[in-house]
């Protein structure tokens, strides 16, 4: 099966994008920063906090986050993401059969009903909140289609710090480039990007998925069944095979971040934390993702593969999908991870 699903990415993709990726001179190369090793302390379960809503008010505090972390040796540590992402960019590396529209000037406005409008979007309602921004759903009224919004205030990411010489901007900045590469039936598409220099308002125009998350109903007391669980499955190892094969690590694989159509494919969205790596080469030291569906070599601060990662995160999915609850869950931080890591090295009996 994972043979045919990888043909069938395969045929989604370009040349350039499967194995074929000239590597970058070294002068072009930047040092990499120092990667935290600390243990996250978000929450289990989902690591967004709430923020309010009001457009105007002031929807963040001031504090900034530090990491500090250990070196690794120049000619061991892998490229930066950032790096490999401005590669393929320039060298026109973008497997997308229609660009992401870019958009250097944002309207803010009211229409007749007294809605409240970015552009030619009007909004409706919003859909969800987290530490970085806020998603509301919105209507074109060019072409009447629903999108998802994402919406960020640029002062705000350039104040919370996520690692030594980086801020959340860097995160957002690097999910538009990681999502204007690629296109995917299994993956939420991304349509524009509205950034006016001259605001502190930044935008992401999504796809709209009508549908549900994939466990969205479920519970302790009752999963998905088999039978809906395989289905799942077939379209996130679809989506993640494609992503993988175009060397980008999704990083928070997890029932929240699989949303559902009306007609029951799965999508793949949140690309907040994926990283771009090397042919071969997706060691990496910083884990953002969710704790419970954290990989055990993440949780002990080593180096580990990206991509295998993403897998753990697949299995622990298809586990939640089928029985309702979470393999690993204990009643604190350090309880979940001690169950995922005696488990990871009690012997298979």
């Amino acid at each position: 099966m994972f043979e045919k699903i990888l043909s069938f990415a395969c045929v989604m993709g370009c040349c350039s994008c499967f194995g074929f990726i000239r590597t970058p001179n070294r002068q072009r190369q930047r040092s990499k920063p120092a990667i935290n090793n600390n243990l996250s302390q978000e929450p289990l379960l989902d690591v967004d906090d709430d923020i309010e809503d009001e457009e105007g008010e002031d929807l963040y505090n001031d504090e900034v986050s530090n990491s500090s972390g250990d070196d690794a040796d120049e000619e061991t540590r892998p490229k930066r993401s950032e790096d490999i992402l401005n590669f393929r960019v320039e060298n026109g590396m973008v497997c997308r059969q229609f660009p992401v529209k870019d958009t250097h000037k944002v309207v803010r406005m009211e229409d007749e009903n007294g809605n409240k409008m970015i552009n030619e979007y009007i909004r409706e309602y919003k859909i969800g909140s987290g530490s970085y921004g806020k998603v509301a759903l919105y209507r074109s009224s060019v072409d009447g289609k629903h999108y998802a919004i994402k919406a960020f205030h640029k002062s705000h990411l350039l104040k919370l710090r996520v690692a030594p010489s980086e801020t959340a901007m860097t995160d957002v900045l690097r999910e538009v480039f990681i999502m204007k590469m690629v296109e995917h039936p299994n993956i939420v598409n991304l349509i524009e990007v509205i950034d006016d220099p001259e605001s502190d308002n930044f935008y992401m125009v999504l796809e709209y998925v009508e549908g549900k998350w994939v466990c969205e109903g479920s519970g302790p007391a009752c999963g998905l069944g088999e039978e809906t669980a395989r289905r799942y499955l077939r379209d996130i190892v679809s989506g993640l095979t494609y992503l993988h094969a175009h060397n980008i690590v999704h990083g928070d694989i997890k029932p929240d971040n699989l949303l559902i159509t009306h007609h029951g494919t799965v999508k793949i969205g949140d690309f907040s934390v994926s990283q771009a790596v090397e042919d071969n080469k997706d060691e990496l030291r910083r884990s953002p993702g969710t704790p419970v569906f954290t990989a055990p070599e993440c949780i002990l601060g080593l180096t580990y593969g990206g991509k295998a990662a993403d897998t753990w995160a697949v299995g622990v999915t298809l586990y939640c999908m089928i029985l309702g609850e979470y393999p690993f869950l204990g009643d604190t931080l350090q309880d979940t991870y001690d169950k995922s890591i005696i488990l990871w090295y009690s012997p298979m009996i």
